[in-house]
């Protein structure tokens, strides 16, 4: 894919502006207005008109029959998640080749069930594990690896054997959480990583974009960033697996005002999207809220010092 600079007509002065204003590459390009570019970057209409066509140029639609995704889909494998109900709850584990939101409250167990995929992924197929590696993007400094530890050890697991497999990130800002997964491709083609774990997906953008003004930029990045998520599952046969932060809605009057951050974007993008909540003791409530071929409905499950369970 070309760089902005390449398009007829945008040396680097324009390509900067486009930039500055979230036009950051010629996919966002080739499905924007060349009015609302013109309106964002000040550039003249006839340019922004010539941009967006050459933009669109640069697109491959690719066509594929039904049957040759079914074929695809047959490579599809599935890590346990250490609970059986939460297993059937998402279809019989974490897909591959999809991606699965986790949303809930503070302490409601979602980064418990990042932990314990990250060491479930490295068990034998047998025994629902793809004996591959993990890469954490840990964006709420929650990583724990005496967790880890205690979590290995319980499967059986040589613990520090578990930990060499899983390769951590801390990014310090959105920006940065762009970059670092836009650059793991080298990582996913050298090593045989079959999960990436983001806990959480929305934290950095939610503190890096504030107020209303903001909220269109803010989208246009996340936007571009899980594409990238969702391109990696399908292209390596791997699990995403990606917490996200909540908010309170006060349009909602009555029933649970519990709304997950990150709008549309991220409603459309997630293959499984599960809402959890914390129980009486260690138990926990999740409710698979969207799914493409599994109905919604509820089950209870148990987070313990040796992790989770039913």
């Amino acid at each position: 894919m070309k760089n902005l600079e390449d398009l007829k007509g945008v040396g680097p002065a324009t390509a900067q502006k486009l930039r500055d204003a979230g036009y950051v590459s010629i996919e966002i390009l080739a499905s924007a207005s060349p009015y609302e570019i013109a309106e964002n970057t000040g550039l003249p209409i006839e340019l922004c008109k010539s941009i967006v066509e050459q933009a669109k140029e640069e697109i491959n639609v690719e066509i594929m029959s039904a049957y040759d995704i079914y074929q695809t889909r047959q490579s599809v494998s599935r890590i346990t998640t250490g609970s059986q109900k939460l297993d059937e709850l998402l279809g019989g584990g974490v897909e591959t080749q999809s991606l699965v939101e986790f949303y809930g409250k503070f302490s409601s167990g979602k980064s418990q069930v990042g932990f314990q995929l990250s060491v479930n992924v490295q068990l034998p197929k047998n025994k629902g594990g793809l004996e591959g590696k993990v890469i954490f993007i840990d964006t709420e400094s929650t990583f724990r690896p005496e967790r880890i530890v205690e979590m290995a050890k319980h499967k059986g697991l040589d613990p520090e054997e578990v930990l060499r497999n899983i390769f951590v990130l801390k990014p310090q800002s959105s920006e940065e959480q762009i970059i670092a997964v836009e650059k793991l491709e080298y990582k996913l083609k050298e090593d045989n990583v079959k999960l990436i774990v983001v806990d959480s997906l929305t934290s950095h953008f939610r503190a890096d974009f504030i107020g209303r003004g903001s909220l269109s930029d803010r989208q246009q990045k996340l936007n571009k960033h899980i594409h990238t998520l969702q391109r990696y599952a399908e292209k390596y046969n791997l699990a995403v697996y990606f917490t996200n932060q909540v908010m309170e809605n006060p349009g909602i009057m009555f029933g649970d005002s519990i709304t997950p951050i990150g709008g549309n974007v991220l409603a459309h993008a997630a293959t499984y999207r599960v809402y959890v909540r914390k129980s009486k003791d260690d138990k926990r409530i999740a409710r698979l809220v969207d799914s493409p071929n599994l109905p919604e409905r509820e089950v209870i499950f148990r987070i313990t010092s040796a992790g989770v369970t039913d």
